[in-house]
């Protein structure tokens, strides 16, 4: 009987130790720190690019049929009210979390990429380019169109901070 009970226990331990590397192997499963985790947040200035993106390109749909060319101030401050809400969820979005957006337009990217991007000359398909506040808009046959705008992002991680200028182009 003494015989059998050694007998069971050392099968005992050779199971332990066999099972052992499979324990380890599973408790590794939930361990990530050494792999990119694959959200949106790991990227912070391409989620900025992504959210400011397809705000400008929403917000750009609307402006030509409501505003026409001598009014475009107005399309532009609808522009940057329309935008706002946008800002305002990169800028709290992340907070908790400890990444924080600070987003400003810049004004000398949009009136480079205006003088730089925008046709001239007698032979132009559209009219007049402006740049105002951020946004580029354009006269084509009366109305105002929305052609870009231009953000500056400051963002804070944990890991860092990162600074750039993001200019969007709408596909107007």
């Amino acid at each position: 009987m003494r015989d059998r009970a050694q007998l069971v226990l050392a099968a005992a331990a050779i199971v332990a130790v066999a099972l052992a590397p499979v324990v380890f192997a599973y408790l590794q499963l939930g361990y990530s720190d050494d792999v990119t985790a694959s959200n949106d947040y790991d990227a912070p200035v391409e989620n900025a690019e992504g959210v400011l993106s397809r705000g400008v390109q929403d917000t750009a749909r609307d402006v030509p049929a409501e505003y026409r060319w001598d009014n475009r101030d107005a399309a532009i401050s609808a522009v940057r009210s329309d935008l706002e809400s946008d800002l305002e969820t990169l800028r709290s979005s992340r907070v908790e979390s400890g990444t924080v957006y600070q987003v400003e337009y810049n004004r000398s990217a949009t009136e480079e990429w205006a003088q730089a991007t925008c046709p001239s000359g007698p032979n132009r398909q559209f009219g007049d380019c402006v740049a105002e506040r951020g946004v580029v808009v354009q006269n084509r046959g009366g109305e105002t169109h929305v052609l870009g705008v231009a953000f500056d992002v400051r963002v804070t991680t944990e890991r860092g901070w990162y600074e750039v200028t993001i200019p969007v182009r709408t596909t107007a």
